[in-house]
């Protein structure tokens, strides 16, 4: 026995929205044998627009019982049967959100007419429940009103009964199938194309731009996991409606696979992405030139399009760091800024400033030290790569890090013989570095030691 179910609702998503109406036909396979519909008091007003649209006002809904009132004959006309609607986790998110709230369980076997349109009907140019109904020449009678509605949709799946020479409805019911949790407009062919293997998952739109970017050690197995459950919050819904395609790319281990998930963000910018798009407030060494002629180490916030001739991430860091090099390299606390004012420099009274400061040394001589210490800090900086499991057999992934810094990553040779940065900088494709990836790769080259492969 089918339930087809219909509502009409004062937004989008259950947790802040209200149920405005409820129809509900039971149909044996063959024709509809019960119906059921009412007007609900949603609690909340109707937005002027949707007042619009569906026509139910708040005066129409004044005297109507709350759910709560009538969740038990709901919950009884719902129990044991399959649910049925166009679009189906809209409806079933709401009714299951207010039913858990009036204390009544709803676990039922979905179908979704929008999926099985594709199905049964493929090739149509919409598969809206008003385009559907013009093409099949079904006639709506109270467009928008879940009892209209409703009964289109009897009519459309006594249609898709009749049609269904390859066993789409049964498919879809199967045991262990999951389609019914798939967004309606996803073809599901491509989750089930989808590998088993590391790598990066885009979500795309009906315009194919890129609204969410995911990382996995099992693409498939990652991508089935956003689907599943029935979240009835605002985000997870629109969401779920706005995923048309998916593509991928896989990559040989899981650490370049968050590599990649990183920049791609940075790069994309997907509205469905939150993580990892806050300001990163990294510090680094800047240097400069003053009037003067004199260089200047600077500690700053990392600045958009610049490269600091060091980084780091806390200041205190950066303070300790400069005040070694002014000791190990003579240079004048005042042109580093770590001495501000006008009294007695105190390089000069430590005997580590040669008095640059007051002019007193030329600026070639202290800029030749200046420069000394940058060198000595770029070379105390490590290079090694990271060498993992490849996509195929044959090959081997390659992550490098050239004196502190991400240089990139890509795939060699299996029987390759690596000797040098500069050997594999040919081989490798560049990526921008930020600190999440820094982090990820120091760690993992701290915690799989026999993978890392160190260059002098």
């Amino acid at each position: 026995m089918y339930a087809i179910v219909d509502i009409e609702t004062t937004g989008g998503h259950a947790s802040a929205s209200g149920i405005t109406e409820v129809a509900i036909y039971l149909h044996d396979g063959k024709e509809v044998v019960q119906q059921y519909e009412t007007l609900v008091n949603p609690g909340v007003p109707i937005p002027y627009h949707i007042q619009s649209l569906t026509g139910i006002t708040n005066d129409m809904v004044a005297d109507a019982p709350p759910f709560e009132a009538v969740a038990p004959l709901i919950a009884g006309l719902l129990k044991d049967r399959i649910f049925v609607a166009h679009n189906v986790n809209f409806d079933y998110s709401f009714l299951k959100h207010y039913l858990e709230l009036s204390g009544h369980e709803l676990k039922s076997k979905k179908l979704c007419t929008v999926r099985l349109g594709r199905k049964i009907f493929p090739g149509l140019p919409s598969y809206s429940l008003g385009n559907l109904c013009r093409h099949l020449q079904i006639p709506v009678y109270g467009r928008h009103r879940a009892g209209g509605d409703a009964a289109a949709t009897a009519k459309l799946f006594e249609l898709y009964i009749q049609n269904d020479t390859q066993q789409a409805i049964a498919a879809a019911l199967k045991a262990g199938s999951k389609e019914y949790f798939l967004p309606p407009n996803l073809p599901p062919e491509q989750v089930l194309l989808l590998p088993a293997t590391p790598g990066v998952y885009y979500f795309h739109n009906q315009k194919g731009k890129v609204v969410y970017v995911g990382k996995a050690k099992d693409i498939k197995k990652r991508v089935n996991s956003h689907f599943t459950g029935n979240n009835a919050g605002r985000q997870r819904q629109e969401f779920l409606r706005n995923i048309y395609s998916i593509s991928y790319q896989v990559t040989g281990t899981e650490l370049m696979a968050c590599v990649l998930e990183s920049v791609e963000i940075k790069r994309l910018w997907p509205v469905y992405n939150h993580s990892q798009k806050r300001v990163e407030l990294r510090y680094g060494f800047y240097l400069f030139e003053d009037q003067q002629g004199y260089l200047r180490l600077a500690i700053e916030k990392r600045r958009k399009h610049t490269t600091p001739v060091y980084s780091f991430n806390l200041l205190v860091d950066g303070h300790q760091l400069l005040r070694r090099l002014i000791r190990e390299f003579e240079l004048c606390p005042r042109l580093c800024f770590l001495q501000t004012g006008t009294g007695t420099c105190t390089g000069v009274t430590a005997g580590t400033c040669h008095g640059a400061c007051e002019k007193q040394e030329a600026p070639a001589d202290y800029n030749q030290r200046v420069l000394q210490a940058i060198t000595h800090l770029q070379e105390q900086q490590p290079s090694f790569a990271i060498i993992g499991h490849g996509r195929e057999a044959g090959e081997q992934s390659c992550i490098l890090m050239e004196k502190g810094r991400f240089y990139g990553m890509g795939y060699v040779a299996a029987d390759l013989s690596v000797n040098s940065a500069e050997h594999l900088k040919d081989l490798l494709t560049p990526y921008p570095e930020n600190e999440y990836i820094l982090n990820l790769i120091r760690h993992h080259a701290t915690v799989n030691i026999r993978q890392v492969l160190h260059f002098s």
